[in-house]
């Protein structure tokens, strides 16, 4: 759940950062690594990634070499790295959100800068992928353009300069520690959207935290509002997921009063990657049985002990008898709203309810409801008849 503080100004301009707040750079991050560690017979560790987030290139050879202990300079390391990165920015995907948020701005006139400790020719290298980005910035600030990057305020004080504004009018989107703390001492409002699961409370200087850019408000800070979201709901992109087995009703479906499986990370880890915990709804479609309405959440679930971030599917459907085993296919269409923690396990059930009658009504709707019929559920059925 997004924590947030009065508004006290009024803002007009908006700068963002770029890796790991409008682009998915951990996946990249960690196959370059992990394989370039292995020539040295080291193994890749996940938790050396977390300290890698905000830093500067050069602060981040520097944490590696020092973690693995690498017979190699700063130098030398960025010499070997710097084109194994270069290689894969074509596949650098953009995190769930910036598209919308980037079009939505640029179609109200908001003007916009790019802020990043990454040099300029890599911040304009990696966006040159992705359609429409480079002509809605006014301003693109690099790391090498400044003295000192982040934490320093300085290069969000001159992303702000060249748009010819004052900090105070500047909301800044950041995903960092250091981003974040040099957005406050610029002077700037500043929304977190923390890259690294589970660290919301160590954001609580920042103006507002929020789980991910699907969860921005503009209208909360003087912007134009998004005109997106339907009745409670908000359409994305069509996320296909087919095949697993379903272990019958699934973990916690007893308490729950809803059927309901869990399926592990493992099976679906570049899904996972790419979009955000929250709570979502679609269509199920089960082998034998046909097509049902569903509510799902991506996430953590400590009340059923879920170590790993793993989906929930929920199927909005009393059914007579189990379906162990049945194949599951999982057509997801809309979002609903961020992951949250629940002071009890019978407050967290209220709100799955909750968020299935959301669901319910909202695959009524002809937006939602034609999808009911996709060729990627109805595939594998063998009863073509579907139920909701």
């Amino acid at each position: 759940m997004a924590l947030s503080k009065p508004l006290s100004r009024m803002l007009s301009h908006v700068i963002l950062d770029l890796d790991g707040t409008l682009l998915n750079t951990d996946g990249i991050v960690n196959d370059v690594l992990k394989g370039f560690l292995l020539k040295y017979n080291k193994q890749w560790n996940t938790k050396v990634a977390h300290k890698l987030v905000g830093k500067t290139p050069r602060e981040a050879a520097t944490i590696v070499l020092e973690d693995y202990g690498l017979p190699l300079s700063v130098e030398e390391l960025m010499d070997m790295i710097t084109p194994l990165f270069s290689d894969q920015w074509c596949n650098i995907k953009a995190l769930p959100g910036a598209n919308r948020l980037i079009k939505h701005l640029s179609s109200n006139g908001v003007p916009m800068a790019l802020a990043s400790n990454s040099p300029k020719l890599n911040i304009e290298a990696k966006i040159s992928y992705h359609h429409g980005w480079k002509e809605s910035f006014s301003a693109i600030v690099g790391g090498d353009e400044v003295i000192n990057g982040k934490p320093s305020p300085e290069i969000f004080l001159e992303a702000a300069k060249r748009m010819n504004t004052e900090p105070s009018n500047c909301l800044v989107i950041e995903d960092s520690l250091p981003g974040v703390m040099a957005a406050k001492n610029a002077g700037m409002s500043v929304v977190a959207v923390p890259s690294i699961p589970k660290q919301a409370d160590r954001y609580s200087f920042a103006d507002e935290v929020i789980n991910s850019l699907l969860d921005l408000h503009p209208e909360k800070w003087s912007l134009p509002p998004f005109k997106d979201w339907i009745e409670n709901t908000l359409p994305i992109e069509p996320l296909y997921i087919g095949g697993p087995v379903i272990k019958g009703f699934g973990r916690g479906s007893k308490v729950l009063g809803i059927p309901t499986a869990n399926l592990a990370a493992h099976d679906f880890s570049d899904i996972l990657s790419e979009h955000t915990s929250g709570v979502y709804f679609g269509w199920a479609g089960l082998s034998t049985r046909g097509v049902f309405k569903m509510v799902m959440s991506v996430g953590w679930n400590p009340y059923f002990d879920n170590t790993e971030k793993t989906i929930e599917p929920w199927l909005l459907h009393k059914f007579d008898e189990d379906f162990y085993g049945e194949e599951l296919r999982l057509l997801v269409v809309g979002y609903i709203r961020p992951e949250a923690n629940f002071p009890s396990l019978e407050s967290l059930i209220a709100r799955i309810h909750e968020d299935g009658k959301i669901a319910e009504k909202a695959l009524d709707l002809p937006i939602y409801a034609a999808y009911k019929n996709s060729p990627c559920l109805a595939s594998s059925l063998q009863q073509p008849n579907s139920n909701s």
